[in-house]
This record gives structure tokens, sequence and C-alpha cells, in this order.
């Protein structure tokens, strides 16, 4: 039976309606809402990041170090020596050039989130890829580069001068001024690339250096002539180049913005234990600190 009464739904409303009846049949899926969003990682409750530092050493939390070094500055050779070997924190700072951590690597850890492929249009999977950067640096002033998803254990034993081409082993030159690194590495074949790298040297403690973060990644083309060999410092091929400064038209310069994830310096003894093996379903994220 039909109403004698008609009923006209207001546009308003008919939109409401259908936006609600959509909610149940589209799957919300809260994975999907991070991209494009950066979170800033929070330390757990109770982590140590969390806590303020407190040296254990009762000499330190009595005299600033401003005074230490004036002790130290009165010290005789022989004695400087003998400091040098009471604890970590004395001997970085007495001599710093002997801790620029030539006997490890520098790795950096990156992830992204990657969208998998559908299958039969019921998920859609989401991927957590991770990669590294290694920088491994030599007292001449040489460098070795390397990016790849193999984990430290494995890159450790490859770089080296002795590295094959397969290992996909780059070396470069660097200069240290002060906090700062200036590094470059040529990658050649058919259109040579150079990549340009500055970063700041900080460290965890007072000297420790163990620690860089990535200031700029710049990508240039550079001119077949520039370069006879990948053993020529590149470095001061690409000395006074501006950011977007590019040798090569089929090469533009390109500033990277991905991937910027500070280095963390590990010892090449503790490769085979260090945290940086985990995979992601066990550490998703990696706080340099």
């Amino acid at each position: 039976m039909a109403s004698e009464f008609p009923f006209t739904v207001p546009a308003e409303l008919d939109s409401a309606l259908r936006l609600k009846t959509v909610q149940y049949l589209v799957t919300k899926r809260p994975w999907l809402d991070l991209y494009g969003i950066n979170v800033r990682p929070v330390a757990p409750v109770g982590s140590a990041s969390r806590k303020p530092f407190v040296d254990p050493a009762l000499i330190h939390r009595c005299l600033p170090d401003e005074l230490l070094f004036e002790v130290f500055a009165r010290m005789t050779p022989y004695d400087l020596g003998r400091a040098s070997c009471v604890c970590r924190k004395w001997s970085y700072a007495l001599y710093p050039e002997m801790h620029d951590n030539h006997k490890g690597l520098y790795v950096s850890r990156n992830t992204y989130i990657r969208a998998g492929v559908a299958e039969w249009k019921v998920t859609n999977p989401v991927h957590v890829v991770c990669y590294f950067r290694y920088m491994r640096f030599f007292p001449s002033g040489r460098f070795l580069y390397k990016n790849s998803s193999q984990k430290i254990k494995d890159v450790a034993k490859c770089m080296n001068f002795r590295a094959s081409k397969v290992d996909c082993v780059f070396s470069g030159h660097y200069t240290i001024s002060d906090d700062k690194v200036e590094a470059a590495v040529l990658y050649p074949g058919m259109r040579p690339t150079v990549l340009r790298i500055r970063l700041r040297l900080r460290g965890t403690t007072a000297g420790a250096n163990n620690r860089m973060d990535l200031l700029s990644l710049v990508t240039s083309g550079v001119n077949s002539n520039e370069v006879s060999n990948d053993e020529e410092d590149i470095l001061g091929v690409v000395e006074g180049w501006q950011d977007d400064e590019t040798h090569n038209p089929d090469v533009p310069a390109v500033s990277h913005k991905r991937g910027m994830t500070p280095f963390v310096f590990v010892p090449f003894e503790q490769v085979e234990t260090s945290v940086l093996n985990l995979p992601v379903e066990k550490m998703d994220y990696f706080v340099p600190g």
C-alpha cells in the first residue's frame, strides 16, 4: 500500500546517509594513514634515554670540565699519559686525534613503508623496507661507501679495498674541519655520477665521535674528462660546486631528502652482536641517539 504523503529527503541528509553506508562497505586500514607522516620517535617509559645522565665518577660531579682542563694544562707529558689511562672521558679529552674511529663502520639504518600487491582484492599488504648506508674511514683521507640491504655482520667482511665489483663498495675522499665532514665518492659507468656528502661529527660522550648527522646528500653529473680513474681525488674535483651544480646535462643534480638517518659507529668487534642485525620484525625503527 503506497503512502498518501510523499516524503522528500534533503540533499544534505541524502549525502550523509550515503557516506554512512560507504563506511560499512569499505574496510578502514589505519596503516594507510601513515603515508606522508613523519612520526617523532618517543623513548619508552623507563628507558635510559628518558632519564637524566648522571656521571658516576665523583670527581666529574664535583669539578667542572673547565677546571679539569686547567689541571691537565699544568701536567707534564708523562703525567698526561698516565691521566689518559684513568677513564675513557679523559682519554677522549686529552687525545681526540686518536679516536677518529677508523677501526669500525659508521652505519645509517633507514626504513620506509611500501605498499604491496593486492591479492584477490581482499587485502592490501604493506611492507616495511629496511636498507643501510655504510661508511668506513681511513687515516689517509680515503673512505669506503656502500648502500645495501645486508646486515652489518655480512657487510663488514667486504668493506676493504680488496672488495670486488660484485660487492658494490665504492671508494672516495674526505676531509674533516672541526666537527664538519666533507666527503665525495664517484660512481663510474657510462654516465659518471658523483655523490657529495656533508656530515656533522658528534658523540654521545665528549670526544667519542660515535655519531654522524647527515646534513646533505647530493648526486651530480661529472664529465668523463674531469676524472681519469677511480683513484683520483674526486673531492678536489667537486670543490666549490653548488648544490644544484652538475657538469653533465644528462645527469641533473638531485638533493636527496630521504634516507637521512644519522650514522652510528659500530666497532669491528661488535658487528656480530650489534642490534642493527635485527630484522624489521623485531626492530621496526631504530633511534640512533
